[in-house]
């Protein structure tokens, strides 16, 4: 298990860095191609763009140069470079894209498609390799039957050769649905991509159309997505069990275009789905939430908080707000206080897998689990926190408190601790609309309030309860030198304690 305070200084200096590297050539013309320059640099000049933030994913960025001067050269605007972004490489970068005061954002690379509120935005996918025609034959492979119902998922890098697997399969699988990458057009996002719709494919009126996650498809009439199989192209990763964990009940299958393998996904997602249950069961159990804030750039997310902190609020919990960028095992560990966390991000890096971490990290559908009795386990799991908001498709409103039933409490048994929980929703201070705090209270002459909250009570029993200033307790000295070198081992440490050490 990870150390969870400390991070090993040999370690850190021996790490090596695996990327998934895009090939690439330093031919001019491929380069264009590959980055889509031209459709780009109509996208700037039509919109009259004066400042441009490209956004590059870490493998890309050896190309973000020359990529930056065509788009100069092409079109006068200024371009500013946006790299390791603060939070996942696949959301907009709009907080640092509006540091430079950038007109609009150009997003490089694979993207979760997450919709943006603040600038004007520009998908440009790339063009990963793929072999189409042994990805038809590895479909043939895995469905057998031509009337089998399958939804053709992919990475959003391989949209360019979806046309041709389409007219590869549906004259013999008339059952086949390819879906389709659309993103929320309230945001002002554009993508490009090839023109592989086709027109006289047209869904009916009665069909069912589905848009989640980016994509976009339709189930016939009387149908519904758990009776079809699901086909994902490309590499295993955060895109994939994204859509496996919320559409849990199809089978999944994929091909993989690196090794040029089509495989039946055997991933146990009922064991998965356990593993978020007993999350969900330290989430009940816990009395200190931390709400880490995993995007600044995806629409609502300030809303999803605001809602998170009432519901929280209301089941009788304490909770904190942290905004610490890329999250790891020692940042999180520094809060001994904090039961459990919850991440605000986006779908796909919301299944945080948190072994190692001192404490669980939640989703935002698992603490309204926890929190909110009127929403119960079915099954059904959902990564995107808009779907919880009011409006959303899996909005379940928290009850409200009755006057007539403020003595009531429900208890449960925790199935971690074996413990009587008490699940009180009706307290006063929701009643009546207050937030009776007792870290700072009223005193009079006779009496006075000893009551403290939980955090507070947490650090008085504490060994070390950080820097104290003692004023007045201290002597009054002329400044000294202080120590030299670094934390881990200052310059006059060991000089005359190697008795003690030995």
């Amino acid at each position: 298990m990870t150390d969870a305070f400390s991070s090993s200084s040999e370690a850190v200096l021996q790490r090596t860095v695996n990327v998934s590297t895009i090939t690439t050539t330093s031919h001019a013309g491929n380069l264009a191609q590959l980055y889509q320059i031209a459709e780009t640099c109509h996208f700037i000049t039509s919109n009259q763009f004066k400042k441009v933030a490209l956004q590059f994913p870490d493998e890309l960025l050896p190309d973000a140069v020359r990529v930056s001067a065509e788009i100069e050269n092409e079109t006068k605007a200024k371009t500013f470079i946006l790299g390791d972004t603060s939070y996942g490489s696949c959301c907009v970068d709009e907080v640092a894209a509006e540091h430079v005061r950038a007109d609009c954002i150009v997003h490089y690379g694979t993207s979760c498609l997450s919709p943006c509120r603040r600038l004007p935005l520009l998908y440009v996918f790339g063009k990963r390799p793929i072999d189409v025609q042994q990805c038809a034959a590895a479909f043939k492979e895995l469905y057998l039957d031509p009337q089998s119902h399958v939804i053709v998922l992919y990475d959003v890098t391989y949209s360019h050769a979806i046309g041709d697997l389409r007219t590869l399969l549906c004259d013999i699988y008339p059952n086949v649905v390819v879906s389709l990458l659309k993103t929320d057009h309230s945001c002002g996002a554009e993508l490009i991509q090839d023109s592989y719709v086709d027109d006289n494919h047209t869904d009916s009126q009665d069909d069912i159309v589905i848009f989640k996650f980016g994509r976009h498809f339709s189930v016939k009439a009387g149908q519904n997505v758990d009776n079809y199989s699901m086909f994902y192209i490309g590499q295993e990763g955060l895109t994939l069990t994204n859509f496996m964990m919320t559409w849990n009940h199809c089978a999944f299958s994929s091909f993989n275009p690196e090794t040029h393998t089509g495989r039946v996904e055997s991933v146990k997602i009922n064991k998965a789905l356990m593993k978020r249950y007993y999350a969900i069961e330290r989430a009940k159990d816990a009395s200190v939430v931390g709400i880490l804030v995993g995007t600044l750039g995806v629409a609502n997310y300030l809303t999803i908080i605001e809602q998170l902190k009432d519901i929280i609020h209301k089941a009788g919990k304490k909770s904190y707000m942290f905004a610490m960028g890329k999250i790891n095992v020692p940042k999180l560990a520094n809060f001994l206080e904090i039961d459990v966390y919850v991440l605000v991000a986006c779908p796909e890096n919301s299944l945080l897998d948190s072994s190692e971490f001192y404490r669980p990290v939640v989703t935002p559908f698992e603490m309204e689990l926890a929190c909110n009795k009127h929403r119960e386990w079915t099954g059904e799991y959902v990564t995107d926190f808009r779907d919880l908001l009011p409006g959303g498709s899996s909005h379940v409103g928290f009850p409200e408190p009755d006057q007539s039933a403020f003595e009531e409490e429900t208890t449960d048994v925790s199935l971690i601790t074996g413990a009587l929980r008490t699940c009180s929703t009706a307290s006063s201070e929701i009643i009546n609309g207050t937030s009776e705090s007792t870290s700072l209270v009223p005193r009079n002459q006779t009496l006075t309030v000893a009551n403290t909250n939980t955090a507070a009570s947490f650090l008085a029993g504490r060994s070390w309860q950080g820097l104290e200033p003692k004023l007045g307790q201290t002597p009054v000295v002329k400044a000294v030198g202080g120590r030299r070198g670094i934390a881990i081992a200052y310059e006059e440490e060991g000089v005359g304690n190697a008795s003690t050490h030995l």
